[in-house]
C-alpha cells in the first residue's frame, strides 16, 4: 500500500481527560490509527487530567514542559491534539513547543484530501479545509515556514493560506457555487430514482466497519475496501437484484467517526443526505472492535444531527469471522443480523429480510385485465411482482403485488 503521507512524520499525541467517563486512551488509539493513515508514526503519548481544557494552550504549563522535553528526546516533528483547537490554542502551542501543532480535525481533513477522488469529493474537502483554515489565518504566517510537507498541507496548500481573507472568501464562494451544481445533479438523480419506484437503502456505519466490502459482496461493485480509516470517501450507488426478482438501490456513504469535525459534516451534507432520503438504513457495525458500542452511539448521534429520522434500520453486526467478535445488541434498530461481508456469512438472511421489507410495501392485486389494457401488466412487470398471468377469453387473469404508488394505475 502506497503511503498517504509525502514524508514520514514522527508525532506525539496529546489528550485531555476532563471527566471520569471520558475514555481518552481509546480515543488516542483511534487518533494513532488516523495518524498512521495519514502517514505519520506515533512516538509518544501524553494525557493530562484537568477539570476543563486550558483555554489558551489546551494543556497546562507543566504539561507543556513535559511535551517539549518528549519532542526533543523522541526527535518528533510535531504534536497532534485529540480535540479541535481554537486559533489561540494552536498559535500559543506552536510558539511554546516550537514545532508543528495539529489537531484531530486537521488530521481528518488531511486524510479526506488524500482520499477524495471525484470532483465532488475534492470540492467538499477543499471547502472544509478553507473554512477551517480561514479562522486560523491570523498568526499562522510565521509558522508556515515550519510546516514544510506532510500532514496538514494537502488540498489548498500553503499558497492559499498566505492569501488574505478576501481571497479565501472568494474561493469559498466559488466552491459553494460548484457544490450547489453538484447537489442539483444529485437531486435530479434522486428524483429519477423516486420516479422509477425503486426503493433505496443507505449503508451507514463507523469508518472501517466494512460498508464498502458489503456493497462489493452484494452487488459485485469494485469499490476500494481496505483495513484503513476512511478508505472510501465518495458515495457509490449500485442496484442489488434480490433472489425473488425485486431490486433495491444500495448507496455506500462516508464513514462516521467520533468527534467528526463540524466543517466536514457541513461540507459533506449533500453526500451524507443520501441517508436522509433513503427508504431504509443499513447500519454496519464492526462486531470485532472493542469500541463497537461507542461507535454505534456515534453513528446514531450523527444520523440525528443529519435529521435522519423515522427510517427502518437494519443493523448488521459484521466481521463475525474475526477473532473477538462480540455478542452485541442494538435496541434502536428494527432488525439485526450477524454477518461477515468478507466471507458472505449471513448475507442470505439479509437478502430474505430485504425481500420481506419490500414485499410489505406492495399491495396484492388479483384481477382480469381486458386485452386492450395489457399495457398495465407491463407496468406491473416493471415496478412490481407478477406472480401469475393466465390468458382467458375475457382477458388476462393476473395475480401480482404492486407498489402503493402505482396501485391506482393498475386497478
Amino acid at each position: 500500500m502506497e503511503e498517504l503521507g509525502r514524508l514520514e512524520e514522527r508525532v506525539i499525541l496529546i489528550g485531555v481527560q476532563t471527566a471520569a467517563e471520558d475514555n481518552v486512551l481509546d480515543s488516542l488509539d483511534e487518533l494513532e490509527e488516523l495518524a498512521e493513515t495519514a502517514g505519520a508514526v506515533t512516538v509518544g503519548r501524553i494525557i493530562q487530567n484537568r477539570e476543563a481544557v486550558h483555554p489558551g494552550t489546551y494543556i497546562g504549563k507543566g504539561k507543556i514542559e513535559e511535551v517539549r522535553s518528549l519532542v526533543y528526546v523522541m526527535d518528533a516533528t510535531g504534536v497532534i491534539c485529540d480535540d479541535e483547537l481554537s486559533p489561540a490554542q494552536l498559535n500559543n502551542l506552536e510558539r511554546e513547543l516550537d514545532c508543528k501543532v495539529m489537531d484531530r480535525t486537521l488530521l481528518i481533513l488531511d486524510i479526506f484530501a488524500a482520499r477524495a477522488v471525484t470532483s465532488e469529493g475534492k470540492i467538499q474537502v477543499e471547502l472544509a479545509q478553507l473554512r477551517y483554515r480561514s479562522a486560523r489565518l491570523v498568526g499562522l504566517r510565521e509558522s508556515l515556514s515550519r510546516l514544510g510537507g506532510g500532514i496538514g498541507t494537502r488540498g489548498p496548500g500553503e499558497k492559499k493560506l498566505e492569501t488574505d481573507r478576501r481571497l479565501i472568501r472568494t474561493r469559498i464562494s466559488a466552491l459553494k457555487q460548484d457544490l450547489a451544481q453538484v447537489e442539483k445533479h444529485r437531486e435530479l438523480l434522486r428524483t429519477g430514482r423516486a420516479r422509477g419506484k425503486v426503493k433505496t437503502a443507505a449503508i451507514v456505519g463507523y469508518t472501517n466497519a466494512g460498508k464498502s466490502t458489503l456493497l462489493n459482496k452484494l452487488t459485485g461493485a469494485s469499490v476500494l475496501s481496505e483495513d484503513k480509516l476512511f478508505a472510501t470517501l465518495d458515495p457509490t450507488t449500485r442496484i442489488l437484484n434480490l433472489k425473488d426478482g425485486q431490486q433495491i438501490l444500495l448507496t455506500d456513504t462516508v464513514g462516521f467517526i467520533n468527534k467528526l469535525p463540524h466543517h466536514l459534516v457541513e461540507a459533506f451534507k449533500s453526500t451524507l443526505e443520501e441517508a436522509k432520503y433513503a427508504d431504509y438504513i443499513i447500519h454496519v457495525v464492526d462486531a470485532s472492535n472493542p469500541q463497537a458500542e461507542m461507535q454505534i452511539h456515534v453513528v446514531y448521534e450523527t444520523l440525528k444531527e443529519l435529521g435522519v429520522l423515522g427510517k427502518k434500520i437494519i443493523t448488521l453486526f459484521n466481521k463475525q469471522d474475526a477473532p473477538g467478535a462480540a455478542v452485541l445488541r442494538d435496541f434502536k434498530s428494527d432488525y439485526s443480523l450477524k454477518i461477515s461481508a468478507r466471507t458472505g456469512e449471513g448475507l442470505d438472511a439479509l437478502n430474505d429480510l430485504l425481500e420481506k421489507l419490500l414485499t410489505e410495501e406492495l399491495i396484492y392485486v388479483e384481477r382480469v385485465f381486458p386485452y386492450q389494457e395489457a399495457g398495465k401488466i407491463q407496468l406491473i412487470r416493471e415496478f412490481g411482482q407478477l406472480i401469475s398471468e393466465e390468458y382467458t377469453e375475457s382477458g388476462i387473469a393476473v395475480k401480482a403485488r404492486v407498489p402503493r404508488e402505482i396501485y391506482p394505475q393498475v386497478v
